[in-house]
């Protein structure tokens, strides 16, 4: 069956499935949850422990503080999710590439990940490699396992699904697009404590607007985000486009 003929499918690995759906459950992606424009499944690493007391870790070979994800475990883990093999395997973990809008949409355009939450100091090397898990970080910091981050990643992945947002357009001029952050937004009351909204945003002249908002966003990126900046630069120009 191919991507088409199915709704787009996150596979959690996790040793806290009660963490999900967590906010997945609620708003925009909550109601599309509910009626069925994706799905989700949380599965228990310890479900695939061989002993009786479920041990899914162990120290670290070399020796160290802490503990880690032991391979065999994690590896039968994957294996008893029986994911169809076109679909992304990811791990959440701070060492991973960084994660990109360009990345999401990618993965909202696929069947849906199996995530692998870390935990402990980390997951067995052999296991990342057996199993071709694909490293992904949110950011420079170090949480206490992959489930935010897992979190953070469907959420991204499934306000861009087909029928989740009520406007389509609503993704296309926010932070990231083209390799600019969004430009600053507005709304009633006319004036809020002596800041008025930008007489140009209340002219009615859409040419107008539209060339402020690319100004406003193309100052904003080069004054907080020049590494954006730089990489806009760089790419390729459109001989269509802006």
């Amino acid at each position: 069956m191919t991507a088409k003929a199915t709704i787009w499918h996150a596979t959690v690995l996790t040793l806290f499935p009660e963490i999900f759906p967590g906010p997945l459950g609620l708003s925009l992606a909550g109601r599309a949850l509910a009626s069925g424009l994706w799905a989700l499944e949380a599965r228990d690493i310890r479900d695939s422990a061989t002993d009786r007391h479920r041990s899914v870790d162990d120290t670290p070979a070399g020796g160290g503080p802490g503990m880690v994800l032991r391979a065999d475990v994690l590896a039968a883990a994957i294996d008893a999710a029986e994911i169809d093999p076109s679909r992304p395997r990811l791990l959440m973990s701070p060492r991973g590439r960084p994660l990109t809008q360009a990345r999401i949409v990618e993965l909202a355009e696929g069947p849906g990940p199996l995530i692998v939450c870390g935990r402990f100091e980390g997951v067995d090397q052999r296991v990342i490699d057996a199993r071709t898990l694909e490293e992904i970080s949110i950011g420079d910091y170090v949480l206490s396992g992959g489930e935010i981050a897992a979190l953070a990643l469907i959420d991204a992945c499934v306000r861009l699904l087909p029928g989740v947002m009520g406007k389509q357009e609503s993704g296309a001029d926010e932070s990231f697009s083209d390799n600019l952050l969004e430009y600053p937004q507005y709304t009633r009351p006319q004036l809020f404590e002596g800041r008025p909204i930008p007489d140009i945003l209340t002219s009615g002249d859409h040419a107008r607007v539209a060339a402020w908002r690319r100004a406003e966003a193309e100052a904003l990126t080069k004054a907080r985000r020049p590494d954006l900046w730089q990489a806009r630069q760089k790419a390729p120009k459109s001989t269509t486009g802006p």
